[in-house]
């Protein structure tokens, strides 16, 4: 009994040990316009018109609008502001 209480002790501390180390792991550095080979691009629109999400200067969804350039997260929010230019482009 008393040797199954030790070794419960023992098992408990070496999983509490284990669950606070620290994983090794490199993470990969963000890409920015500078680094990634891309030219930076300034969009009239400082988040996305139909989703809300922020702009950045990589964003591959874009639409011309009134001399304007404007970024979107993806091909389904910017097919639904070519829907309605006009909607969104006041926001």
């Amino acid at each position: 009994m008393k040797s199954k209480l030790i070794l419960t002790a023992l098992l408990s501390v070496s999983l509490m040990a284990c669950g606070q180390e620290t994983p090794k792991v490199k993470h990969k550095k963000a890409k920015t316009a500078a680094n990634s080979g891309t030219k930076t691009v300034k969009f009239a629109n400082a988040v996305d018109p139909i989703c809300n999400m922020p702009t950045e200067a990589d964003m591959k969804d874009t639409a011309v609008y009134k001399n304007k350039k404007y970024g979107f997260c993806s091909a389904y929010c910017k097919d639904e502001f070519k829907k309605n230019p006009e909607k969104y482009a006041k926001k």
